[in-house]
Parts: structure tokens; C-alpha cells; sequence
């Protein structure tokens, strides 16, 4: 049975940095500290967290990955087609966006699942108008199936869809609290960055998004936070314009 749309509270002047976000999850956030499979303590969390924003009235869409289950042509075996493994990538993000979905749901969040590649059994194709009637419905969108098409990232698929839905921002929502000059997992030593053009980004080649998804919100002035999702409270403080993170603009 179909969930009623919750009541949506207007956020008040002034409150709120921003009133429309595209949250970027990578597959690996739900694979918790392995990276792999389902954390369900973890998912539960960053629902619990996109839930407190969703009652504030933001706008908020949703990108996946899928690293979690399968990585591409990182994880296909040797000889494997590059076309056919990055299908079963895109597979995999519709995987992790109905249990997304389900578990928002379980938190009367309602939420709807678009995909990129026809399914209609379990989600509605992706329609941007659709979309975006849905959001002003105060629903969830979560966008599955990356942009449909081999070769190109979620990363791509997140920057692509917040052009589209007019997010204020693409929040990129990973396991460690910013973008550091090297990796902050193995490198003790890693520097952690507050803010940051895109063109630095994109000379130091910092791995926080692939270049044509960072090229893509330069050329249409989409801001960039990347900030610890796996850390209470950050998405709050975040829309709320809090320094959390690294803003790239």
C-alpha cells in the first residue's frame, strides 16, 4: 500500500543554507567499515539523518552506488566485456536504492525510485518532470541505474541529476569527513582541505569525484560538499550551512 506523503514543515528564513540537495551515496557507505555488502547499522543511520532534513522541508534527491556489491571492471573477472560489467554495476545501484527505500519508508519518509534503465515492476522510469513533481510533493527521489549508460560514473549520474532537479547542492557523502591531499586511510600525514576551487581539484587530480562529474558542476556552477555521512548529525549541520567538510565551489 502507498505511503501518504508526509506533512512537510516550512523551513524557516534564513534557517536553512540549502532548500534542495542531491545527495551522492557511494556503494561502499553501505558496506559500512568493509565496504562491502550491507551494514544495516550504517544504512539505518544515514537514514536516520536524511529523514531529519527531509522534515526540515528540504528537497532531496538521491543518487547510488553500487561498490558495495559489485565495482565495474574492478571487480569483473579477467576477459570480462567492459560493457557487460558496467551493466552489472547499474544493476547494483537499483539493488541499493529499493533497500534504501525500504528503509526510509520504515522511517515515514516517502520516497520514490527512479532508474535510468527501464524496470517498471519495482520503479518508475526517470522522468525529469516527474521528478521534479515528486520532490515538490515533499517525496524522496532516489535516482538508480546511474545515467543508463556504460563508461560514465555515478559520480557523472549525481552531478547529470542535480543540474536537472536546480539542487542548490551535490553533497557527496562518503566515510571520511572532507577531501584530503592524500588518502587519510592509509596516510597519517593526509592534509585535509576546507574549501577548494574546482580548478584545484581538477590540477591536483584529489580523487574526491571523477574529473567529468567535477568538470560538469563547474561548467553549471553546482557547489560540492563532501562530508562524513557515517558521522551523526554532519547532513544536518550541513544544509543548516555549518562548517562541515570540504565545499568545493
Amino acid at each position: 500500500m502507498e505511503t501518504q506523503p508526509r506533512k512537510r514543515v516550512k523551513p524557516q528564513s534564513g534557517k536553512l543554507k540549502y532548500r534542495r540537495v542531491l545527495l551522492k551515496l557511494s556503494g561502499e557507505v553501505f558496506g559500512g567499515s568493509a565496504g562491502i555488502g550491507f551494514d544495516y547499522g550504517v544504512i539505518h543511520s544515514i537514514a536516520n539523518q536524511i529523514h531529519e532534513i527531509a522534515d526540515c522541508g528540504i528537497g532531496i534527491g538521491l543518487v547510488v552506488g553500487a561498490g558495495n556489491i559489485f565495482r565495474g571492471t574492478r571487480s569483473a573477472p579477467p576477459g570480462m566485456d567492459r560493457i557487460s560489467a558496467d551493466y552489472m554495476g547499474i544493476l547494483g545501484t537499483i539493488i541499493n536504492a529499493i533497500y534504501l527505500q525500504d528503509v526510509l519508508e520504515q522511517k515515514k519518509v516517502d520516497t520514490r525510485v527512479m532508474t535510468a534503465i527501464e524496470i517498471r515492476a519495482i520503479a518508475e522510469p526517470y522522468i525529469r518532470r516527474r521528478a521534479e513533481r515528486h520532490l515538490d510533493k515533499g517525496r524522496a527521489v532516489i535516482f538508480a541505474g546511474g545515467t543508463g549508460h556504460p563508461f560514465f560514473t555515478t559520480d557523472t549520474a549525481a552531478a547529470l541529476r542535480a543540474s536537472e532537479i536546480g539542487a542548490d547542492v551535490l553533497i557527496k557523502c562518503t566515510r571520511v569527513d572532507g577531501i584530503y591531499d592524500k588518502d587519510p586511510e592509509t596516510h597519517e600525514d593526509a592534509v585535509r582541505f576546507d574549501r577548494l576551487t574546482y580548478q584545484e581539484v581538477l590540477q591536483k587530480e584529489l580523487r574526491v569525484m571523477d574529473t567529468t562529474a567535477v568538470a560538469f558542476c563547474k561548467d553549471n556552477a553546482i557547489p560540492i560538499l563532501v562530508l562524513n555521512i557515517e558521522k551523526e548529525g554532519t547532513l544536518f549541520n550541513a544544509v543548516r550551512g555549518k562548517a562541515v567538510g570540504t565545499l568545493v565551489t
